[in-house]
Formats: structure tokens, C-alpha cells, sequence
């Protein structure tokens, strides 16, 4: 197999760094409460320190393949009045559109 050329390297390099993700992030508090009112509390982890050192872990590996992470801090009373308008449960799902909402909202302010 070819190596890349320097000119194919820089550009897949370019591509990969306009990318971001949001990565959702709690407080020991916020973690907790979201976790509580979940319809799928089985996707967190069993203790605070254990989703914190898997996001941490998550975040350096989107950052170290060139990828943007941003963390997204979720504030509970916020996320589930935005599950009220939007006629969603608290899920792995609407957790993850919420934080795209909001990472895509701070885009477009900047």
C-alpha cells in the first residue's frame, strides 16, 4: 500500500480538525439528577468518578484522532424543560440531541 502524499496527509489533517463533537458533561450534582430521572439509567455508569474517567478518556481520544471535542455541560432543569417542548424522554438520544442543539446554537452566536 502507497503511502499518502504530504499534500493527501494536510488535507485529511484539515478535514479532521473542522470537525466537532459535543461531549455531554455533568457535575457530581447534575450527573446525578439526570441519572435519577432517566428512562435508561442503565447507560450511565454505576458511580460519578467511573462516567468521569470514561468521558475524560472519550474526550483525549476524539482530541488525539483530530476531532474537536467540546465539553457540553448539561444543567438538568434546562434539559428537561427541553424534553417537555420537544416531546422527548431523558434517553441516551435526547441527551445527545440536546447537547447538539446547544453546541450548534453557541456556533451560530459566534
Amino acid at each position: 500500500m502507497r503511502k499518502p502524499t504530504l499534500y493527501q496527509s494536510l488535507r485529511a489533517k484539515n478535514r479532521s480538525q473542522s470537525m466537532v463533537v459535543g461531549v455531554t458533561w455533568y457535575n457530581e450534582t447534575t450527573w446525578a439528577e439526570v441519572k435519577a430521572t432517566a428512562t435508561d439509567p442503565e447507560c450511565f455508569e454505576d458511580s460519578f468518578a467511573q462516567w468521569k474517567a470514561v468521558a475524560v478518556a472519550a474526550r483525549r481520544n476524539f482530541q488525539r484522532s483530530g476531532v474537536r471535542a467540546l465539553e457540553c455541560h448539561i444543567d438538568p432543569q434546562e434539559f428537561f424543560a427541553w424534553c417537555a417542548r420537544n416531546n422527548q424522554e431523558n434517553n441516551s438520544t435526547s441527551r445527545g440531541e440536546y447537547v447538539s442543539e446547544k453546541l450548534s446554537a453557541k456556533a451560530g452566536s459566534q
